[in-house]
């Protein structure tokens, strides 16, 4: 990659020590939280304050964006019948334009910026499945930080949405809702 990527990652089973060693790995000045509900009641030290203290400590930026690039909206239309997200609904909006704008002014100035979201894997979040989808079509290259600290550009990622098979209908086929079922946004859960 010849241009610095928009990083994503997951913090997953990952220590916050280990965590924070992996973004000094790839230089991150900037932490974009991406999750719709900033806290874990799981792993407190990823929970909005504490990590922003930890990352703080570390030189490094946070940026709350769940409010616009979040894995689980607020507006209730951006879901279908049965409840999973439809992603493309969430492309549609306002909101969600206007956070990738901002990530997409950010990658122009040559920030290092990670888009952080729970899930370890990148093909298991919406951090691939739409942000990553989107900034891709504008030419903007991604790269997810995986499980093992290992990059993975956008395109590796693909195959993986499928279990390996590429779609035949294309990309646009794979995954256009979230695998998960939510209830409506208002728990506090790990997201």
């Amino acid at each position: 990659m010849d241009r610095v990527p928009v990083f994503t990652i997951g913090y997953g089973a990952r220590e916050i020590d280990a965590f924070i060693a992996a973004l000094q790995r790839y230089r991150i000045e900037f932490l974009l939280d991406v999750r719709s509900r900033p806290y874990s009641r799981y792993k407190p030290d990823f929970s909005k304050d504490a990590l922003a203290e930890h990352l703080r400590r570390a030189g490094i930026r946070y940026v709350f964006m769940g409010d616009t690039l979040g894995g689980r909206p607020a507006d209730p239309t951006c879901y279908d019948a049965h409840d999973k997200i439809d992603y493309a609904q969430v492309e549609t909006r306002a909101f969600f334009r206007e956070g990738l704008e901002r990530v997409a002014r950010a990658h122009e100035q040559g920030r290092r910026v990670v888009l952080m979201c729970s899930e370890g894997k990148p093909e298991a979040c919406h951090r691939s499945v739409l942000i990553g989808k989107a900034l891709a079509r504008r030419g903007i290259p991604v790269a997810h930080i995986d499980e093992h600290d290992e990059l993975l550009s956008q395109e590796d990622v693909l195959p993986r949405l499928t279990g390996g098979q590429l779609s035949f209908f294309g990309d646009d086929m794979l995954r256009a809702t979230s695998r998960k079922r939510y209830e409506r946004p208002d728990e506090d859960e790990d997201e």
